[in-house]
């Protein structure tokens, strides 16, 4: 397996290696797409992709946790987390590919 993290700029050269745009429009539609997720999600909204999954922002709230080095007790305040659930059909396609991998 790879540690590559794909970045802004690998999504907006596959926009325009797939679409044939320019580049410079092929990374304001995918600044385009990503700031209409960020909008939503700050929104409240949850955020659904056909086939990949679906982020949501939850409300968590406030509890005492522990520093693990010195055992002291620390309020942790109440905050709102980013989630991901995969679909069914990307769990699958991951777990496909995973088999692939370690028959080879």
């Amino acid at each position: 397996m790879s540690n590559k993290t794909l970045t802004r700029a690998d999504l907006s050269e596959a926009v325009y290696n797939e679409i044939g745009l320019s580049r410079v429009e092929s990374s304001e539609i995918v600044e385009a797409v990503l700031d209409e997720v960020s909008t939503a999600l700050v929104g409240g909204e949850e955020v659904k992709l056909s086939s990949f999954g679906t982020f949501s922002v939850r409300q968590k709230s406030g509890r005492i946790g522990r520093n693990p080095k010195t055992g002291e007790e620390v309020p942790i305040t109440p905050r709102r987390v980013l989630s991901f659930r995969a679909s069914h059909v990307m769990k699958d396609r991951i777990n496909e590919a995973f088999k692939k991998l370690i028959s080879k």
